[in-house]
């Protein structure tokens, strides 16, 4: 069976992953899961504790493309992605943001990953591209968001406690795992980002 990769989403602002124009995309963090994960695998995505939402599922998807960076900030079908920053919450938190300038340097737009004034953040620019020139998209997926649903205790040992990510699981576990969330009808855009909906809540 293929591979399942388990991670916590520590900043759910619909950039990592962007699940917007009914394909779901990892492009930015997590460099250890693009760099392994391929086509036919499954990745899911569960939330964190300080944002209280341990143990649901904030997103999944399979993979059914994996493209560079450059082919990623080339394609027409991705340019939307790329990020607005004085735009709507879904342009702000584009993740189209790498591309190889013609000096053969990566380049970083500004983005959720910049520093605050819009300089490049080189940390970021380094943890996402220094390992792995890697994007990782697919059609069937669900994105749930602030309305993520809890992973049954039978399959809890899905869950990542802390960074890093798991993929060592048994067939049967495996095998539960992805019964369970791909037998959950719902496919596509589910719900806002949780840290959408917090910021909102502050706002009040």
């Amino acid at each position: 069976m293929s591979s399942l990769f388990s991670y916590v989403v520590e900043h759910d602002m619909g950039f990592a992953p962007h699940p917007f124009g009914r394909i779901c995309s990892l492009a930015n963090c997590k460099p250890q899961i693009r760099m392994a994960a391929t086509v036919g695998d499954y990745v899911i995505g569960t939330g964190s504790a300080q944002d209280k939402m341990a143990g649901r599922l904030i997103y999944w998807m399979l993979i059914d493309e994996v493209v560079s960076f450059d082919q990623y900030w080339s394609d027409p079908r991705f340019k939307g992605r790329r990020p607005v920053m004085n735009g709507s919450d879904r342009q702000r938190y584009g993740d189209n943001i790498y591309y190889t300038g013609d000096d053969g340097v990566v380049r970083q737009l500004d983005s959720f990953h910049s520093e605050p004034d819009g300089v490049t953040s080189q940390g970021n620019l380094k943890r996402d591209t220094g390992t792995t020139n890697r994007v990782l998209l697919g059609e069937n997926f669900a994105y749930f968001g602030a309305n993520a649903p809890d992973i049954p205790p039978d399959i809890a040992q899905i869950v990542k406690k802390g960074p890093g990510h798991k993929r060592h699981f048994s067939e049967a576990t495996k095998s539960a795992a992805v019964g369970w969330f791909t037998g959950i009808e719902s496919r596509g855009l589910q719900g806002e980002p949780v840290g959408w909906v917090r910021k909102r809540k502050k706002s009040k």
